[in-house]
Formats: C-alpha cells, structure tokens, sequence
C-alpha cells in the first residue's frame, strides 16, 4: 500500500486516539455523582461551609469581647458561645449577627447587646436546676441562652408577630426546655409560679408588683427600669421573705415594658 493511501487512515486512527483519551480525562475529572448531591443537600445557598465556619469564628470573637469586659462566669459564657445568634436576627442584619451591640428586629423590638444579655445572666446566679421566667421574649435569644442553663424557661412576648415566629424558631433549634406565651409580661405567667429567678429585657417605669409576688424566697429579678427615651436603671434585685434587696447594676438603655398596666 503506497504511502498517499495510508496517511488518511493514519489521520483517522490518531483522531480516534485522541478522542478517547479525552473522554477518559473528562471523566476523571468529574466528581461521581453521589458526591455533588450530597454536597448540595448539607449546605443550603445561604449557608454554604465558608459561611458557617465564620460565623463561628465571629461567635468566639464576640463571646472574647464579652469576656473582656468583665463577664467571667464560665457557665455564661459557654452558653454564649453554643447560641447561634445569626438565627435570631432578621436576614438583613445576619452580617452584624456577632457585632456587640443591639440589632433591630422589627415591630419597635430589638435583640439586646451581647454583653448585656451576659450581664443579666450572670446576675441571675444560676445553678442550673431554676425554673425561669422572661418577660419580653423579643426574637427568642436570650430564652435559647437560658435554656442550656436551668431547668425550664417560661417566656412572654405581648407582640404576637414576635412571640410566634421566635416559638417555632426556639423549637425548630431544639430548644425544647423553652415555653413561649403570647401574653402581657407585666402580670407574670401565675399558673407555673412561683419562679426561681424572673429576668425582664423591657423597661417599665416602675418594678411589678405581680413579678415580684410570682418570685421565689431567694429567687432573683433582674431589670432595667426607668422612663421612656431616657436611660434606665438595671437592677438586680432579691427577695428575702419580706424584704427586697436592691443591687443597682449600671445604666442601660431598653425599649419600653408594653402593655395595659
């Protein structure tokens, strides 16, 4: 066979050649198919790894900051650190979800300043084995800290487009320790009174009577108190028999206790 016959076959066997080895590369190269869908069903597209893995990395640095000024129960702290906070905050504001400051969360509310809801627990005193009222649940935060710290939170939220929502957040998170109520705070919840410590994240101009009746002997309420638009006073305040012991804590500055009262 003369050599002008044989170059077409030639040209057509190492096209053959080079085709095949493509194909076997391509294939190579391609991650098996199990791999992707599972990749996609561990990571929804607004919380992929990278995403998840800063936030974490904020929740240290902002649970350190907390540290530094002052907060040094251990116990707090761990509770700070295991709540992920960007689940109680509006979507809008997830970026700013571990800054230390408060963070508006619609309807007139906001979520309170990190290391302010490490100081109001601390103050609490916990030993773990409290049943617990919060009066203003808000977007359900500081219940979902409570909650790996006693026993039982009862909390109340008077705005029912935050009670609700925060009552399917705290359950779809696994808080199961945690009972919301769509009520006015300012009366207390009386059918599972008395409570070990009552923690109130509204201002009222005055301390509740009905709060400080539903408080066990040698429980604790902790609030700010004070008039609207200005700052309040946080007290932490025991009850011993008849007497009340007042510990004025710092100022603060809270959103106003609602309510007909």
């Amino acid at each position: 066979m003369s050599d002008r016959m044989l170059r077409p076959i030639l040209a057509v066997l190492v096209l053959a050649i080079v085709a095949v080895a493509v194909v076997v590369w391509w294939s190579n190269a391609q991650p098996p198919a199990e791999d992707i869908s599972s990749s996609s069903s561990r990571y929804s597209p607004l919380e992929g790894p990278t995403e998840e893995a800063g936030q974490a990395e904020a929740r240290r640095d902002m649970v350190e900051e907390v540290r530094r000024q002052g907060i040094d129960d251990q116990k707090v702290l761990e509770a700070m650190a295991a709540v992920p906070r960007h689940h109680f905050v509006p979507p809008e504001m997830q970026h700013s979800a571990y800054v230390n400051h408060p963070l508006p969360i619609g309807y007139g509310q906001t979520i309170s300043q990190p290391y302010i809801v490490a100081l109001m627990t601390e103050l609490l005193e916990l030993q773990g084995d409290e049943v617990v009222l919060e009066v203003g649940t808000g977007s359900g935060y500081q219940a979902a800290i409570l909650s790996g710290l006693v026993k039982e939170v009862y909390t109340m939220e008077i705005i029912p487009e935050l009670s609700h929502p925060a009552e399917e957040r705290l359950a779809g998170l696994g808080y199961v320790n945690v009972h919301v109520r769509n009520a006015d705070g300012y009366y207390g919840w009386e059918e599972h009174a008395p409570f070990d410590n009552i923690i109130v994240t509204a201002a009222p101009d005055h301390v509740p009577r009905p709060l400080i009746a539903q408080l066990k002997d040698g429980g604790r309420l902790v609030i700010p108190v004070g008039a609207v638009g200005a700052y309040q006073t946080l007290w932490q305040i025991i009850k011993k028999g008849d007497q009340l012991i007042s510990n004025n804590i710092s100022s603060v500055i809270f959103v106003p206790l609602t309510g007909e009262h």
